[in-house]
């Protein structure tokens, strides 16, 4: 299948984009032959590299594949309509979203099925997931809590997954007791269905905690196993510890059921230079694959006003940094002002052009309308337009 992505118009409001005047169609840009350095952007810009991003679409695919899990990945890292295409393209089962917005702008889209990692209680938003749901679209909720079955019920009920949370964390029951009481309304509530149990891991601080969460989610998937259908559920993967996702709930371990189990790592759409690269699961198990940071900034040395100095500019504004600093080869980031980088080592001049690597790209395609996404020659290959 193909979505329905709108050719969006780029003009003067496009930030990194140089239009002072007129106005052009993504797709028209993108067919121009625009390189990265022909005077088109202005900087700082953020790019996507058309070749990192497709081996990594291509390596997650297979990954999942080979493990006999259904990929999900989370649509909120980019909220890009071309890469969430590439990603059904390549076999995706699903795409995971965080919010009622985000579902309805994959189902304008045309995305066939969506999980959504949390939990709704706004009941306008609820009416419409269910109406939409009785029109035949594939949309699933997690609930964790009695009064968020109700919620669900009284807007005429939809598909849930129960969560499973843990201590210190976000939503989500955090016991198998808890999780249980959950399900028994959920099974109970009329117009909703239960279909399995779900919870994220990417929190934990280390290997022995989420693999305890992972075998907490398979125990309580067991407890309410006479509730369940018989095609089970069973989603978790952040970005960082899918390797244990796997080792945790791949294969039939329901009896009398048949386990769907769904994987929904999103960062690793685009990987990073920082956050992801220090944490993916490939180092620990480099055979499985590995993947390439495709984000990169350009921006432009404004300053150099003292010995060891230097202010670029870029800042809070164009790159995340939330989960470390940018990264530039030869130099070290120190401080981020919000139009401003601060830059020690090496000898860089006023006006020269500097290449960052990022961290954490769930942060930074939310500050950007429009990305230029180009090929190893530099030249704009497609203009990714994002809906946050």
């Amino acid at each position: 299948m193909t979505l329905d992505i709108p050719d969006e118009l780029i003009d003067w409001r496009a930030k990194g984009f140089w239009l002072p005047s007129g106005e052009v169609t993504t797709r028209d840009f993108a067919a121009a032959g625009h390189t990265l350095f022909d005077g088109s952007f202005t900087w700082p810009l953020l790019v996507v590299r058309d070749s990192a991003v497709r081996a990594n679409i291509a390596t997650m695919a297979a990954y999942a594949d080979r493990h006999g899990f259904s990929f999900a990945p989370h649509a909120k890292t980019t909220m890009a309509p071309t890469l969430l295409d590439a990603q059904l393209a390549a076999g995706a089962w699903a795409m995971t979203v965080a919010t009622a917005s985000q579902a309805l702008v994959l189902r304008r889209l045309g995305v066939p099925r969506v999980l959504i990692a949390n939990e709704v209680l706004d009941a306008t938003a609820l009416r419409w997931l269910a109406a939409e749901s009785a029109r035949g679209w594939e949309v699933f909720l997690q609930v964790d809590s009695v009064a968020g079955v109700e919620a669900v019920a009284a807007a005429g009920g939809l598909p849930v997954l129960v969560e499973l949370g843990h201590a210190g964390g976000r939503t989500g029951a955090r016991t198998v007791e808890e999780v249980l009481t959950v399900a028994r309304a959920a099974a109970a509530a009329p117009g909703v269905s239960l279909v399995g149990v779900t919870g994220y891991e990417g929190a934990l601080p280390d290997a022995a905690a989420v693999d305890e969460f992972l075998a907490t989610l398979v125990a309580s998937a067991r407890a309410m196993a006479d509730l369940l259908p018989a095609e089970v559920l069973v989603s978790a993967g952040g970005s960082a510890w899918f390797d244990r996702v796997i080792k945790a709930i791949e294969g039939q371990w329901l009896d009398g059921h048949q386990v769907r189990a769904v994987l929904r790592s999103g960062a690793s759409v685009t990987h990073d230079d920082g956050f992801y690269r220090e944490r993916t699961p490939f180092n620990r198990e480099p055979g499985e694959g590995g993947l390439a940071s495709a984000l990169e900034m350009w921006a432009q040395v404004l300053s150099t006003p003292e010995p060891g100095l230097a202010i670029v500019g870029m800042g809070k504004r164009d790159a995340p940094f939330d989960e470390g600093l940018p990264v530039a080869e030869g130099f070290t980031v120190t401080k981020l002002n919000d139009h401003h980088t601060y830059l020690s080592g090496g000898a860089p001049a006023v006006g020269d052009l500097v290449r960052f690597g990022l961290s954490h790209p769930c942060t930074a395609f939310d500050k950007w309308r429009f990305i230029p996404v180009a090929d190893d020659d530099d030249v704009v290959v497609d203009v990714l337009h994002t809906y946050f």
